[in-house]
């Protein structure tokens, strides 16, 4: 077997373990995420490192929910000056500013997205979210949160924080595949899981407030809205509606 197709069968088992071990914490999920957007809340997407990926994957994009913000802190998510974001994401204050600065409620809730579950900065804010009452869903890895030593000086990880805990099974070290010869894994595990799963409780969000009789904002395909004026107004009527409420709109 090459090695791409050793990267596939562990992603796909990575995968398959999800299906068959997180369709609970899915739902409750989802119910969190319905609840906001009946009470016509924002769902906040928050990362730092690699894990801002996942946020800025669900943000004014085709197919998702237009009551959803992703919090991209220019100085934790490493586009510009990367190696200086490790330094950031694991320096206390900056979740806290990040929730009090987007001043986040408790009709809101927040996706924090963590692999490690460890590093500083999503566990504050974590942390802040959950003494001003805002629900927290965390995306994280809890076999490997659990195997490494605690950061944070309050001895909490992010899964230990959050209301619901949605794993993504994601290796310990965050690599796939070994290569005789080469003394490292390569291949990371944890970004497609990530996506997949929060992926998977929005779409499950908009079943929810379907069956409910509620018409969920999700924007359509740019190139759908191209080439077909109604999609286009339907787009731009989205964006004016949260235009004044979601901050980098």
């Amino acid at each position: 077997m090459k090695a791409w197709e050793k990267y596939f069968a562990q992603i796909d088992e990575i995968i398959k373990k999800i299906e068959e071990t997180q369709g609970e914490n899915i739902l409750k999920a989802a119910e969190i995420l319905t609840k906001t957007t009946e009470n016509g809340g924002i769902i906040y997407g928050f990362g730092t490192g690699h894990s801002h990926l996942v946020a800025d994957d669900a943000f004014w994009r085709a197919a998702t929910p237009a009551n959803y913000c992703a919090l991209l802190e220019p100085s934790a998510t490493g586009n510009q000056e990367i190696t200086k974001s490790y330094f950031v994401e694991n320096t206390y204050g900056i979740g806290k500013l990040v929730v009090d600065y987007h001043r986040i409620t408790p009709n809101d809730c927040m996706i924090i997205i963590s692999n490690s579950g460890n590093n500083i900065a999503p566990v504050d804010a974590a942390l802040r979210a959950k003494e001003k009452g805002i629900p927290v869903i965390a995306i994280t890895a809890v076999e490997y949160s659990d195997y490494l030593k605690c950061k944070h000086k309050d001895n909490v990880k992010l899964k230990d924080v959050a209301d619901v805990v949605l794993d993504n099974c994601s290796l310990i070290g965050d690599a796939a595949v070994e290569i005789e010869g080469f003394k490292m894994k390569v291949g990371s595990t944890s970004t497609i899981p990530n996506i997949y799963l929060q992926n998977a409780i929005l779409t499950q969000m908009v079943e929810n407030l379907v069956k409910k009789g509620i018409e969920p904002d999700v924007y359509y395909n740019g190139h759908l809205a191209f080439m077909d004026e109604d999609c286009a107004d339907h787009n731009d009527r989205l964006v004016d509606k949260y235009f004044y409420r979601i901050r980098n709109l």
